[in-house]
């Protein structure tokens, strides 16, 4: 956990597949603790194929009963789908010329938000209305808590603490 802290933890992303692939890990945490994906990360990365959308969106039935016997990842029937057609719904928008980073930007006009670094927030009225427009365009498991953790977790929020050293390298 520290490493990822310290290393990944709120770094601005501005890379469309990553912010893609962060989104879809965060999903798989619903429920459970963030380190498990975190140790799960590198079997969830050879078992979705890179968190490549193009190859993920052509996953089938056969794929998804793989997924489900690997022992490596979540095995979440719904989890799994829902990162399929996530990867479908990634590629309609590039087919669209809709660049993904963009779109999770916008929502900020591409500037990080700062946390105040003291208090600690489950979801906000924009994690509400991200969740809402991704639902709408047809994406599971990002309700507003999700989505504001994968916010944090991409940078578009920077909330570290007031007396941690990355609050102001990363501003």
């Amino acid at each position: 956990m520290c490493a990822y802290h310290d290393q990944e933890w709120g770094v601005p992303q501005r890379d469309s597949r990553m912010l893609w692939e962060m989104l879809m890990l965060e999903g798989f945490q619903a429920g459970l603790a963030w380190i498990i994906v975190l140790r799960k990360r590198a079997a969830f990365r050879q078992a979705f194929a890179s968190f490549n959308p193009k190859k993920v969106a052509r996953f089938d039935v056969t794929d998804v009963d793989r997924l489900m016997a690997d022992a490596g990842i979540i095995r979440a029937r719904a989890k799994i789908e829902a990162t399929i057609r996530g990867a479908q719904i990634y590629c309609e928008m590039a087919d669209r010329d809709e660049s993904f980073s963009d779109f999770c930007w916008s929502f900020t006009e591409g500037k990080v938000l700062i946390g105040d670094g003291k208090t600690w927030v489950a979801s906000t009225p924009l994690s509400e209305k991200i969740s809402k427009e991704m639902k709408r365009r047809g994406f599971k498991f990002v309700g507003p808590t999700i989505v504001y953790a994968w916010m944090q977790a991409v940078g578009i929020v920077n909330d570290h603490s007031r007396n941690c050293f990355r609050r102001d390298q990363i501003k």
